[in-house]
């Protein structure tokens, strides 16, 4: 379907891509993961034709069809909704246009040239097009009131739904999405996933989000030390399967036959519950694909993020009463009463992200309540990961040196302790030099979670915590949340994040809080809660 022939890629002394060849088959989805700046993009670019490699070629069966999720969100700013959508597919509204434009200027001799144009369209299925790309839409949460709205009139994201409706359109050979989840709301993925599992053609995608690789991806496809190489099975069995071939490489005493029998029941006992799920027919043909010769060790690097207590905290936790916050007279929330247990893992969030992020800054002290107040036990220390961190990074200070400023006793003051917290979270040797104001949005976070753990509070707060993050560092900090013995609040758009550490689900809405212990999922899922969330939002 698509091939990569001696593909390389390089900048400057940097190589990227070093001779890569791979091809990517018909009715398989692969999601291509690797750590930050291994190239994920830029492969998306080369063989979406946006980028030249330094050298190699990639092509596409003859006759096939290719179709991109556009990053641009201004491009078709002069478009209507629906002919955005429709220019998804290029030849068929090149036809359409060239018909409509004869039509325009009609003559006897445009007539037969007409005919011929109608023939191929009626081919490509264009008479039904447009209500293909309406019913596109509405499945992506667009009305139809707006199908004829310029893009330009149309919010950041509305936008973003549209162009993902023109990346789906007209059933490409091949889809390529780059981030497709990004800005969408949980309705609005759950759908994606559907429609990808049970996609038929290629389909190649990079996410950070873990839930949707597990839903959508037969293969993952692993870019490390400038090749890559596909493995059957979905980010999961690819991260479980690794960790369980690392683990075997160590034992050296172990039997090939064991090791092999070990490999066997691992595979057995994941397909098992594969197709317990709701999802099993969808991911059918991903498990039939699961090979015991593709399970190999990985070299990718996970931080150890560890959070521990300096005490227990009492049964008093957090006492909230009557918040309510409000922007330029917008109602964020109000009227929410909240009482927080020892224990508590809750997921707080709202149709408007900007609903959370001033419930953490309230109840954090760095911004007034418009009414209210809460109060926090007395047995408890807090640790607060903010949405914008950009205040902690102001000075030239060392990693080692910013890192120290919230030490408490002479141990932690010394540099191999502090270089030791580095370590742990991937800034080794000179790493552990840099400047903190030259540092990544990645790097940014890894450094306050390593102020986190050095703090050693019970209740952790976190505000998108999972933002800029690579899936080796969201994987580990998810591992260490779910094993964490203190109470946590924390606001997130990683679905697995939310699914595996919350046992309770905080909804802050204009008109008050739904308050529910349950796992994301139950909740998202239960119409009664849907219709009464409708109703708060009304």
């Amino acid at each position: 379907m698509l091939s990569v022939s001696n593909l390389s890629v390089q900048f400057g002394k940097r190589i990227l891509f070093d001779e890569v060849n791979t091809t990517f088959n018909n009715g398989n989805c692969y999601g291509i993961i690797g750590a930050n700046g291994a190239g994920k993009s830029t492969f998306l670019k080369i063989i979406a034709g946006k980028q030249e490699p330094t050298s190699g070629h990639v092509s596409l069966e003859a006759g096939k069809r290719m179709s991109v999720l556009e990053q641009d969100h201004n491009k078709h700013d002069e478009d209507t909704v629906l002919d955005t959508v429709l220019k998804g597919n290029k030849e068929l509204y090149r036809i359409k246009s060239e018909i409509d434009a004869l039509y325009a200027d009609y003559t006897d001799e445009n007539a037969e040239k007409i005919g011929e144009l109608q023939v191929k369209f009626e081919e490509m299925n264009g008479w039904n097009a447009e209500s293909d790309a309406a019913a596109m839409l509405s499945n992506l949460g667009i009305k139809e009131d707006v199908h004829y709205t310029l893009m330009k009139d149309l919010d950041g994201k509305q936008k973003v739904r549209v162009l993902l409706a023109q990346a789906l359109f007209g059933n490409p050979d091949v889809l390529i999405m780059d981030e497709p989840t990004n800005d969408l709301d949980y309705e609005t993925i759950t759908w994606l996933e559907n429609f990808l599992a049970n996609y038929d053609n290629c389909v190649i995608v990079v996410s950070h989000d873990r839930h949707f690789l597990d839903s959508v991806c037969t293969h993952i496809s692993d870019i490390d030390f400038g090749k890559i190489n596909h493995f059957s099975g979905n980010y999961t069995f690819w991260y479980e399967s690794s960790q369980l071939a690392a683990r075997q490489h160590a034992q050296q005493n172990k039997k090939a036959e064991e090791k092999k029998k070990e490999l066997e029941e691992f595979i057995r006992r994941f397909s098992a519950n594969v197709a317990k799920s709701k999802q099993a027919t969808s991911r059918k043909k991903m498990i039939d694909k699961l090979n015991i010769e593709d399970i190999k060790r990985s070299s990718r690097r996970y931080p150890a993020i560890i959070f521990e207590r300096d005490r227990e905290a009492g049964d008093q936790i957090l006492n909230v009463e009557g918040l309510a916050a409000s922007i330029e007279g917008e109602t964020l929330f109000k009227n929410i009463d909240l009482n927080l247990n020892k224990g508590d893992k809750v997921v707080v969030f709202s149709r408007d992200s900007r609903a959370t992020t001033a419930f953490y800054q309230i109840i954090n002290n760095k911004e007034q309540a418009d009414a209210g107040k809460f109060a926090w036990g007395v047995t408890t220390t807090q640790s607060y990961l903010p949405l914008d961190n950009s205040e902690f990074f102001k000075n030239d200070l060392t990693l080692v040196d910013w890192l120290r400023q919230w030490a408490t006793t002479e141990e932690e003051r010394e540099e191999v302790f502090i270089r030791g917290f580095l370590g742990k979270m991937i800034f080794s040797g000179e790493e552990a030099l840099k400047k903190s104001n030259v540092l990544s949005g990645g790097e940014k976070v890894r450094c306050m979670l390593s102020r986190m753990m050095m703090v050693r509070a019970n209740v952790l707060m976190l505000d998108e915590p999972t933002n800029h993050l690579d899936l080796e560092s969201i994987t580990a900090f998810n591992n260490s949340l779910k094993n964490f013995k203190g109470t946590v609040l924390f606001s997130t758009h990683d679905h697995e994040f939310a699914q595996t550490v919350a046992n309770r689900v905080v909804e802050l809405t204009p008109n008050g809080i739904i308050d529910r212990y349950t796992t994301f999922d139950e909740y998202m899922q239960d119409s009664k809660i849907k219709d009464l969330r409708d109703k708060m939002y009304q």
